[in-house]
């Protein structure tokens, strides 16, 4: 059953789906650096609170971006057949409606890491809260907003490690890169979906700018992000279950070329969904290298 096409929904029901929580996939594609930032951060034993901040954050902040995205991009998404039914698209909320969901969320994850976080979280969160309100306006312009989008996904990173050091080191920094690529890799899997779409209403988009080359540079970032995330493991001490777990996101990587090399439509889409699995694969090495070595 098609529910994106159901006519008589609630207002709850509308905004469920204008943040996406019937599609939890992004909210995993953010997680799982985040978590793995905050395992790095603590050498295994992070604060659990912290966890359990960091996850209810990640959950509202890319409900807030999707909002925000469905608003900034609603003359656009009616023309592209994947989402014409969106709830703002269709008319059946208002724009108004739409900012005032994702600022009630915003606000949310705002109050909730206010008591527990230091003050350089804290900035960095505005930091953050920024990047996620602008992206949606970079496929505008910019030739490859996934890379934009990357740090506005990947920026827990930094955050986590601010949350427990109270400082920033190079290897956030470094992870943080490598999370990029990773998002540029998925989202344009994510991108070629979209490729005709976008060449008619004239959408920047990674999957046009890398042209013939698409297949090509997304196995270049799938294989960049693998090595930064192995040399920052191993430099943490971390070996056999993270090499467990990293050979297990390798072949995924793998298998997500296999879906990707006709580039056929519904096997890119699932390829971008596979990632999930490649992200907890690398988070489940680095929890359980902690845990049992």
């Amino acid at each position: 059953m098609n529910t994106a096409a159901m006519p008589h929904e609630s207002r709850l029901q509308l905004y469920w789906r204008l943040v996406r929580a019937d599609k939890p996939i992004g909210i995993l594609l953010l997680l799982w650096p985040t978590l793995i930032a905050l395992w790095l951060a603590a050498n295994g034993h992070p604060d659990w609170r912290l966890v359990v901040i960091f996850s209810i954050g990640t959950a509202l902040m890319r409900s807030a971006g999707c909002a925000i995205n469905d608003w900034a991009d609603r003359d656009f998404d009616r023309h592209v057949k994947r989402t014409v039914d969106r709830p703002l698209t269709s008319g059946k909320i208002s724009g108004r409606e739409a900012l005032a969901v994702a600022a009630t969320l915003a606000i949310i994850s705002f109050l909730l890491i206010l008591p527990f976080l230091n003050l350089l979280t804290l900035q960095l969160s505005v930091v953050a809260v920024l990047l996620a309100a602008t992206y949606p306006f970079f496929k505008r312009f910019f030739p490859v907003p996934q890379a934009y989008l990357g740090i506005a996904y990947g920026f827990g990173i930094p955050m986590a490690y601010a949350a427990t050091l109270n400082a920033v080191p190079f290897t956030a920094w470094l992870l943080l890169a490598g999370s990029v690529l990773w998002t540029i890799a998925y989202d344009t899997e994510y991108a070629m979906v979209d490729r005709d779409d976008d060449i008619r209403i004239g959408l920047k988009s990674s999957a046009l700018t890398f042209g013939r080359y698409d297949v090509a540079i997304i196995m270049l970032c799938y294989a960049a992000w693998l090595l930064l995330v192995l040399f920052i493991g191993w430099q943490a001490g971390l070996r056999s279950w993270f090499i467990a777990g990293w050979l297990l996101a390798v072949g995924c990587a793998i298998y997500h070329y296999q879906l990707i090399r006709e580039r056929e439509r519904m096997r890119c889409f699932a390829a971008f969904l596979h990632n999930s699995w490649l992200g907890a694969a690398l988070f489940a090495g680095v929890a359980l290298d902690y845990a049992l070595s």
